[in-house]
Formats: C-alpha cells, sequence, structure tokens
C-alpha cells in the first residue's frame, strides 16, 4: 500500500489540536476524513512530526498515511484538497514516502514561530494570530535573556505538568527574538520540545521585554528545574509550526 507525506498548513483556531479527541474536531480527523474519500471508506492514520495543541496554527507541519489507491502525489493534494473543504486545513505539497522514512521519527529539527503583537491597540488583522502586548518591549534585553537557555539542559521549569516526556533534557539550538514593526517574532528550533516548552519560554521571556525581571532571571529558571518559578504559559495563537527538517539524503520530493 504506498505510503505518501503530506505538507500541511491549518489554522490552529478552527481546531482542537493535531489529535483526534472525541466530539471535538481535530486536524488529524479532518486529514484522515478527507483520506477516506480515496481510500474506499476505510480511515487510514495520519500521523504527524509533531502534535500541536488547540489555538496554534501550522505552515509547515509534515504528516504521513497510506492510500490503498494508486494515485500520483500531486493528484493526491489536489484530491486531498478538494476533500477538506471548507476546513481551514490545506495540504501544501506531498510526496512518495521514501523506504525507511518516517515523519515522526526520521526529524532532525523542529522549528516554530512566535508572534506578538506589541502596540496599543489591540489587533484585527492579527486577531488570533498574535499575542497582543499592549506595553512596549525590550527586544534587546528578551533576546539576551533568551541566549543563555540555548544548549542542553533540563528544561523541567517550562515543561506543562501533562507533559508524557520521560526526560526533560532538551537540546534547544536556536532562539532568537526579533523586532519588525509593531511585531515580535520569537523563532525556536530544536530536535524535539516538551509540551508547552515554547509558550513557557516566552511568557517567561515576556516580563524581561517589559522590565519586570531582568535578563538573567530566565537562566535563573531554568536553573532552578521549578515550573512554579518561571512565567506564564503565552496564548496559543501566537504560536505556529513552521518547519520540520530531515536528513539531506530523505529523498522527499515535494511536488
Amino acid at each position: 500500500m504506498p505510503r505518501f507525506a503530506l505538507l500541511v498548513e491549518y489554522d490552529g483556531g478552527a481546531f482542537h489540536g493535531w489529535q483526534r479527541q472525541p466530539g471535538m474536531i481535530s486536524v488529524q480527523e479532518a486529514l484522515e476524513t478527507a483520506a477516506a474519500r480515496l481510500n474506499d471508506g476505510a480511515v487510514p492514520t495520519a500521523i504527524a512530526a509533531g502534535r500541536t495543541d488547540a489555538g496554534v496554527h501550522a505552515i509547515g507541519q509534515v504528516a504521513e498515511l497510506r492510500i490503498a489507491r494508486e494515485i500520483t502525489p500531486d493528484r493526491l493534494r489536489l484530491a486531498l484538497n478538494y476533500h477538506l473543504q471548507p476546513a481551514r486545513c490545506v495540504v501544501r505539497a506531498a510526496a512518495m514516502a521514501p523506504e525507511g522514512w518516517w515523519a515522526r521519527f526520521s526529524a532532525i529539527r523542529r522549528a516554530y514561530r512566535y508572534r506578538i503583537l506589541n502596540r496599543p491597540s489591540r489587533p484585527a488583522l492579527l486577531a488570533g494570530q498574535a499575542w497582543h502586548i499592549p506595553h512596549a518591549l525590550d527586544v534587546a534585553a528578551m533576546h539576551e535573556a533568551a541566549q543563555a537557555l540555548l544548549g542542553r539542559h533540563d528544561f523541567s521549569a517550562f515543561r506543562a505538568a501533562s507533559c508524557q516526556a520521560k526526560s526533560a533534557l532538551r537540546t534547544l539550538e536556536r532562539l532568537d527574538v526579533s523586532r519588525h514593526g509593531e511585531e515580535l517574532l520569537i523563532d525556536v528550533e530544536a530536535r524535539s520540545f516538551l509540551h508547552h516548552q515554547v509558550r513557557n519560554l516566552v511568557g517567561t521571556l515576556a516580563p524581561v521585554g517589559l522590565g519586570r525581571r531582568p535578563p538573567d532571571w530566565p537562566r535563573a529558571v531554568l536553573d532552578s528545574r521549578d515550573r512554579r518559578l518561571a512565567g506564564e504559559t503565552a496564548p496559543a495563537d501566537g504560536l505556529c509550526f513552521m518547519r520540520v527538517d530531515y536528513p539531506p539524503d530523505a529523498g522527499l520530493l515535494w511536488v
């Protein structure tokens, strides 16, 4: 049975996260329901490179699924997008899944971006797409604080209470804070993340930007391994799953 890789984009505000949940609309359910129309009614399982929470968006989610029908990747993309309507989810590209490739386990890096709208007025166009902080933020102080969190550490202070990972050890490869007009962009990269890790990092950097905490405070929180000492969990709607990286020889040919 052919196995495909899918590059998926979705508006997280329309879904209760990636994973199927009883009585709730999820991205996984929407994708699998559309795929069933091409699979003689049988619902295939879509496996994602990373599960996203309710409200979290994606522009570069990667998923894999098997379809019993013989179909080319470009035709699969077109057919899935037709059957996904009117859901706020689209397959941007598709590829045959190479032998030995897996959406989740073959990933070597995942990239997220968090958006903050930093102006007095509330958002209109960016409503549901960014965290609105009306008071001025010191981007340089936030970026300085962020750099002290890079590397391999025990990120227990930044994991959700419900996190099921066996270990809190993670290697944070990138945590950059930059300003672009009224927007702050926080770009984060690592091989894998703990549940709520990115949102908790952002929520801990925000008080630094507001001048309520010094730039060395987030590192002290990290070293404490105590979630109670960290900042709030930043709202989900500011977070977007940007990209999944695979080894250069993975052999994915997107169309």
